[in-house]
């Protein structure tokens, strides 16, 4: 029996739910452009190589979140659950790291075969910036202050705390990951089995647990800080001195971490409790060995990506946008007229609601509910005389008006407060 509802995990976007999203995109995309940053679009699908190389074969993401299948060719492929790998390859394949530095937004569904939960679905929505070529400490601050400026624009950055940390470079990552080990290999029989399938895999993973029991453990164990080399320090202090210089307010956050082995120096995210439960609506960071791990030249390169549908949620009810103008024909005789009068009103940059079917009164009541504002009403003796009946329907007040002048009475109708 077919099954008349969305697969778990995805939902239908209707107008209301479009609207949020839509501001949440053109929010991005006016702030980022401001910054420099171009849109780009990459496939929804991309060969596994160019997810699974990265993160890891053995990863959970790539074992049992990603979405892979193989075509009729034999080819495997996988609906991308993020898209800073392929922006990362499209600049490869693309022939463009000798045109460095580059700056790209971008917008659109990722997949991931995860828990539903509110706020994250199985397919889910994100706006993002990559920033690909420079190894500048400043190039860090730009893309977080890109960030901070897009949620104040859209109203949130009040419910949001930067959270701010370093990894470091690659020696400084390898002395610590060290000293993390040898601390948590002491406290190995009481961690969470999550954390002592991670201790095995991938140690720095343990850091951004939410076992209370390991949380606890955690509090004595080596910060990542101490283990910073100068190089690693200086380039912190520099992305704190900008962001401090910006006005962007920060909090110091040692337990934040990426992971990869790829991810180095500066991670962020801006973080909020006023879903339920505190996560992060944007986070990224520095991730220079990305480029070389797709089988590309060496390129450094900073970005973050944001939640959509968690975004949404935090913004004001967004206005469905919708004709302010209804255009009504009274009988089927007048039902060409009134089409072709449409279109000359759309002609001059007016948008017209103009339903084809039910009763002249089920029309007008309908258009008040949908907070229409304006009727022109057109039958057999206003088509005689080329002339249209002209309703206000927020006062009830009714005018005759000649077909020649409709267009600026309208559209001066629409100024008026």
């Amino acid at each position: 029996m077919l099954k008349l509802q969305p697969v778990r995990g995805t939902v239908d976007l209707f107008p209301d739910v479009m609207a949020q999203h839509r501001l949440v995109i053109d929010t991005a995309r006016h702030v980022t452009l401001r910054y420099g940053f171009q849109e780009m679009a990459t496939p929804i699908f991309e060969f596994s190589e160019v997810f699974s190389r990265p993160l890891g074969e053995s990863s959970d993401i790539v074992t049992k979140e990603n979405y892979t299948f193989a075509d009729r060719g034999g080819e495997q492929l996988t609906l991308r659950p993020e898209n800073t790998a392929g922006v990362v390859r499209a600049m490869i394949s693309g022939g463009l790291t000798q045109s460095l530095p580059l700056k790209y937004f971008y917008a659109g569904p990722m997949f991931r075969y995860e828990r539903p939960q509110k706020g994250r679905m199985r397919q889910f929505h994100q706006v993002g910036i990559e920033y690909l070529g420079p190894k500048d400490a400043l190039a860090d601050a730009e893309v977080i202050s890109a960030g901070a400026r897009f949620l104040a624009q859209l109203g949130v950055l009040p419910h949001c705390v930067l959270h701010l940390n370093s990894l470091g470079d690659a020696e400084s990552r390898t002395a610590y990951r060290a000293a993390l080990v040898r601390f948590l290999e002491t406290h190995e029989s009481t961690l969470s089995e999550d954390s002592k399938r991670r201790l095995a895999l991938n140690p720095l993973r343990i850091l951004d647990t939410k076992d209370e029991g390991d949380r606890d453990i955690l509090q004595t164990a080596p910060k990542l800080s101490d283990f910073l080399n100068a190089v690693s320090k200086a380039h912190f202090q520099t992305v704190t001195a900008a962001l401090d210089a910006a006005g962007v307010t920060w909090v110091f956050d040692p337990l934040l971490v990426r992971g990869l082995d790829y991810y180095c120096h500066t991670a962020f995210e801006f973080v909020t409790d006023a879903l339920g439960t505190q996560g992060a609506v944007l986070g990224g960071g520095r991730y220079d060995g990305l480029s070389e791990m797709l089988g590309g030249p060496a390129v450094a390169a900073v970005g973050w990506a944001a939640g959509i549908e968690r975004l949404a949620m935090l913004t004001d009810d967004t206005a469905v946008t919708t004709p302010r103008v209804t255009l009504l024909s009274t009988d089927p005789e007048t039902n060409i007229a009134a089409f072709q009068l449409a279109e000359k009103l759309r002609d001059n940059g007016i948008d017209i609601d103009f339903p084809t079917a039910g009763a002249i009164g089920k029309k007008l009541k309908k258009a008040v509910r949908s907070g229409i504002r304006l009727a022109i009403i057109l039958g057999g003796d206003e088509l005689a005389k080329n002339t249209v009946q002209f309703r206000d329907l927020a006062t009830g007040t009714q005018t005759e008006i000649a077909m020649a002048d409709l267009a600026e009475v309208v559209s001066s109708a629409l100024l008026a407060p």
